[in-house]
């Protein structure tokens, strides 16, 4: 008895959160969370943000000014510290995700079985991406999980608008939250987000203005758009044009395929399906970015979940992709994409593609769902 009331309680996912911490410790050598200490850091020492790269990494900072605030307190920790807390907390982050969908679709969340997929979970190139380069997404995923899911608690949206002052492509779910009828959400989420924008002012004026006037439309100071990683419209047009596409051909493409995806995404979140709705707005995010890097696809994860309770195979498949990482099968890196053949444009946008036909067949499915009520009507 005493056994199984442990295996039923957090303490599988506990081991689980603090073995990853401990590797973490050992590991070290996090090249984004080394970009986000030295961002940190910058503000402490009222230095440029923008200006300058982090001298482990020789990368720029490239979040919005609020985000290096934030990461002021990881500044003033050891490095060793820094790299335990960050990738423990990214894994419970992870357990979290898988907890808040299992009861989102009404179904038990045992310890031991959260920590069973959360350890399968980091089978998948986007999860292991993350942790291995320190990133945000499973924070931020985190965040905006919580208030879609329960966007009537009263402070419902705060966190999507800060997840959008950190990382501004959760912009996409106050879209979303207008949408599906809940504009006081919405509203808390852009009065969260100015007052980020507004932190970052006060406390970096000079970085904040650099950011704002200068770094935010230029899509390159993240990476090269063609390379592989990068899974969005933007960056598949990029390999298959040669160069980046003129800004009118991206968002001609881009625009109203994420905006049928996110309408998609509205039909199933009013219909109860809280979980696929979300889920699909996550998509429409990533389609409409310019950059959605493989390691910004952790959203794969709840999508197989959602999927499974509906088409085990379906499922598996979409599972498959992200752990296969077909995206990288084709020759990548130094301008290779741009001599990619036809087959390779297909298997090199592999995430791309598995995020549009998960789309197509919301539609559909959604379609038949409103077209059977309308009969029963």
């Amino acid at each position: 008895m005493r056994r199984s009331h442990l295996l039923e309680g957090p303490a599988p996912v506990l081991v689980l959160v603090v073995g990853a911490a401990v590797a973490g410790a050992l590991r070290g050598g996090f090249k984004d969370l080394s970009v986000y200490v030295y961002g940190g850091r910058a503000v402490i020492d009222s230095l440029p943000v923008y200006l300058s790269v982090d001298p482990v990494t020789g990368l720029h900072f490239t979040y919005p000014p609020f985000a290096a605030v934030v990461m002021v307190p990881l500044a003033l920790l050891p490095t060793w510290l820094a790299a335990a807390l960050w990738t423990g907390a990214s894994v419970a982050a992870l357990a979290a995700v898988v907890v808040l969908v299992r009861r989102e679709l009404d179904r038990p969340a045992p310890g031991w079985l959260v920590a069973l997929v959360t350890g399968g979970a980091l089978a998948l190139e986007p999860v292991w991406q993350n942790l291995t380069f320190g990133q945000t997404n499973l924070f931020l995923m985190l965040a905006v999980m919580v208030d879609l899911f329960r966007p009537e608690r009263r402070w419902s949206g705060v966190l999507v608008g800060i997840a959008a002052g950190l990382k501004l492509t959760p912009l996409v779910f106050v879209v979303l939250l207008v949408l599906v009828g809940r504009r006081a959400a919405a509203g808390r989420a852009a009065l969260a987000f100015a007052g980020a924008v507004a932190v970052g002012f006060v406390v970096t004026p000079g970085s904040a203005a650099t950011y704002w006037a200068d770094n935010l439309v230029d899509a390159r100071r993240i990476g090269p758009p063609a390379l592989a990683h990068n899974q969005s419209v933007y960056g598949a047009l990029t390999r298959l044009l040669d160069g980046p596409p003129p800004t009118w051909a991206w968002l001609a493409v881009a625009g109203p395929l994420s905006l049928a995806v996110l309408v998609v995404g509205a039909g199933w979140w009013r219909r109860g399906d809280r979980v696929l709705g979300t889920c699909l707005g996550a998509m429409a995010m990533l389609l409409a970015s310019p950059i959605s890097w493989s390691h910004h696809w952790v959203w794969a994860v709840p999508v197989a979940l959602a999927l499974w309770e509906r088409n085990r195979w379906a499922s598996v498949a979409w599972t498959a992709v992200f752990v296969a990482r077909p995206v990288v099968w084709p020759p990548y890196s130094q301008g290779r994409e741009y001599r990619w053949s036809p087959p390779e444009h297909l298997v090199g946008n592999a995430y791309l593609l598995a995020a549009l036909a998960f789309s197509v067949w919301a539609a559909v499915a959604l379609n038949r769902r409103v077209g059977a009520r309308l009969e029963q009507v």
